[in-house]
């Protein structure tokens, strides 16, 4: 039979293993923490500021391809359900080879089904857009290449971007982007799947008088 100093030594004993091994996992923890950084892909740690856009120039370390991309943000984003402005985002890149402009809410702004994007550049005419709404109804994209063609060609020379959307279940959303650097956000944007020259403008140029249903 054990003793009470034997069971009084193994409970010590435990006791020493478990500070012990208390004590690595903090060492550890804190090690880990001081030298662990993000993976730049995932981050705009490395992006350039120009005029209102950031530029990322990195490469894919899974590929040797250089990704690029330049993103815009505003404070003045709202939403006829939502009682205070948010924030939004616009970028330009690319994605399988083919230029894309996507627009990102933090909230939901509606779907394929029911909703429709229009955007205006300065005094410029507005315009339609052909856009898909993602399945977290926060995202809109921009990937036809003529319409990502004409947008970037009134972007180039603009220094405002005003964006509503209208949907039957999220109700109106709009945000407003200062764009100012734009020339440099294009062809960084679009560098790896650059727009040719010659590409039809899309069907709709100016927009059409709109019944006041949302």
């Amino acid at each position: 039979y054990a003793t009470v100093a034997d069971l009084a030594f193994r409970g010590l004993s435990v006791v020493r293993t478990c500070v012990v091994r208390a004590i690595l996992s903090a060492v550890l923890v804190l090690s880990v923490g001081a030298c662990a950084k993000r993976d730049p892909i995932v981050t705009l740690a490395d992006a350039t500021p120009t005029g209102n856009w950031l530029i990322e120039r990195q490469v894919d370390r899974t590929t040797g391809a250089p990704i690029s991309s330049a993103r815009a943000a505003t404070h003045h984003s709202s939403n006829s359900a939502v009682p205070v402005p948010k924030m939004a985002g616009i970028q330009l890149s690319c994605f399988k080879g083919q230029p894309i402009v996507r627009f990102m809410f933090l909230f939901k702004v509606g779907s394929n089904r029911n909703s429709e994007l229009s955007y205006r550049f300065d005094d410029k005419p507005g315009r339609d857009a052909k856009a898909r709404f993602l399945q977290d109804y926060r995202t809109v994209v921009i990937e036809d290449t003529a319409a990502v063609a004409q947008f970037a060609a009134d972007l180039a020379t603009s220094k405002k971007l005003y964006v509503l959307i209208r949907s039957h279940n999220a109700g109106r959303s709009s945000a407003e982007f200062g764009v100012n650097g734009a020339p440099a956000a294009i062809e960084s944007g679009f560098a790896s799947c650059p727009l040719t020259a010659g590409q039809p403008r899309p069907r709709t140029t100016t927009l059409p008088a709109r019944s006041p249903i949302t």
